[in-house]
Order: structure tokens, then C-alpha cells, then sequence
């Protein structure tokens, strides 16, 4: 079966109150592989919302995500806190499987909006924490070797992409996801700090470096002497 017709299968049985229902994910954005699951969300009035559930049906890994409407906004404000707009997105660039009473499109619709506005500028505590960790990362990667060398390149090169796109307004992410909206920036801005990323990740020498201290430029530089923090207890 398509991957529409048994999410709306699964919805109908299971839920048979829902308001709406959305299909969302890779199968949506053309972009699945033999491994990827059918992202649901389901929009209740009430109990067993707000939950997910892992499952098997039809054939499909499902990711099962059942809100009602002030879960929704819930969990679509800590996507805004995180500056990843993992619930927006998974409600906004979907099919509407099933739409009882509008809220389906309202809901839709206003998701899209919000993905499309961006996320909120950093504010300058934010940016100089970010700008003082990758500095201290730099440091640390000029003098490791081997297994060292690997796991701060593993780290360090999701901080500058955190600061490129955040610094941007841009919504960030985690592991291939960050990786693609640091492509998408690219695309957007004629830019290449993916693909400078990530070579320098793979090759031992000064690159990741380079590409790293061309993000933080942009952003007043590698920052050391003089950062402060207070504690908030």
C-alpha cells in the first residue's frame, strides 16, 4: 500500500476520534530511504494525547506523534527555544490525512508560517557562549592526533554550523538533519560551508579550521579574553 493509504488506515482504527491527522517526514519530502519510518501526528481533543509511540503497521516503522492543540503549541515553542522546528515541520510540510473540522489546514498552515519566519535571533549571551566554545575547540584541535583529533571534529563542525545557521536566522538541526540545512543555506546563499565542513572533518590537516574561522568572522571572531558568563542560581 502507499505510504498515505496505510497512514490513514492506522489513523481511522486507532483513533477514531481524531480531529486530523498529518503525514509527514522523508516519504513526504521525497527524500526516504529503505530504512525510513511513516511520521504521523494525530490531533485529539484529549487522552491518551499528549503522546508517541514506536510501531510497526502495514509494513512501515511508524513514529507516532498524538497532541491535542495546546500540546502542539507546546512542543512547537520548544522547537522555537531550540531554534529546530522538528513538530512545525512534521504538521506543516505534510499531507493532511484526515480533516474533521478545519483544524487539520488551520493547523497546517499556521506550522508553515512559522517555519517560514525563521527562528529568533540569538541573543548576544548566546552568541558569545557559542563563539567562546568553538574557540576553545579550535584550541583544542590544533595540537590532537588521531582518535582525539576525531571526536573534536565531530563536535566542533556541529558548532560552527549551529552558529552559521542560528547566527543566520536560520533553523538548525541534528546529525544529517543539521548537515542538510547547513546544504540548504548553501543553496540559498551561494555558499560552499558544507562541503568545507565536512572535507575538513575527513582530512587531517588545517581545513576544518580554516572553514571554521570563516563562520566565526562573520560573527566577531574567535572569542577568549574577556568572556563572561554569570550563573543563574
Amino acid at each position: 500500500m502507499e505510504p498515505k493509504d496505510v497512514a490513514l488506515r492506522l489513523v481511522t482504527e486507532q483513533f477514531p476520534a481524531a480531529r486530523a491527522a498529518w503525514l509527514g517526514g522523508s516519504v513526504v519530502r521525497g527524500n526516504a530511504s529503505p530504512t525510513s519510518d511513516l511520521d504521523i501526528t494525530v490531533l485529539l481533543d484529549g487522552p491518551p494525547a499528549p503522546m508517541r509511540k514506536s510501531l510497526e503497521y502495514g509494513g512501515w516503522p511508524v513514529e507516532l506523534f498524538v497532541h491535542t492543540e495546546k500540546s502542539l503549541a507546546h512542543f512547537s515553542g520548544k522547537d522555537q527555544d531550540r531554534r529546530q522546528p522538528t513538530m512545525m515541520r512534521l504538521v506543516g510540510e505534510s499531507v493532511v490525512l484526515l480533516d474533521t473540522d478545519g483544524s487539520g489546514v488551520r493547523l497546517q498552515e499556521a506550522c508553515l508560517a512559522e517555519v517560514a519566519a525563521g527562528p529568533k535571533p540569538l541573543t548576544s549571551t548566546e552568541l558569545d557562549l557559542l563563539r567562546y566554545t568553538i574557540t576553545n575547540l579550535l584550541d583544542d584541535l590544533s595540537d590532537a592526533t588521531g582518535d582525539e583529533r576525531t571526536a573534536i571534529a565531530s563536535i566542533l563542525w556541529q558548532d560552527a554550523a549551529r552558529l552559521l545557521l542560528t547566527g543566520a536566522r536560520h533553523w538548525s538541526g541534528t546529525g544529517k538533519g543539521l548537515l542538510r540545512e547547513v546544504v540548504a543555506y548553501d543553496k540559498a546563499h551561494g555558499t560552499d560551508h558544507a562541503q568545507a565542513l565536512m572535507h575538513g572533518v575527513r582530512t587531517d590537516d588545517n581545513t576544518l579550521a580554516e572553514a571554521v574561522d570563516r563562520i566565526l568572522a562573520a560573527h566577531g571572531g574567535r572569542l577568549f579574553d574577556g568572556f563572561e558568563l554569570a550563573a543563574d542560581v
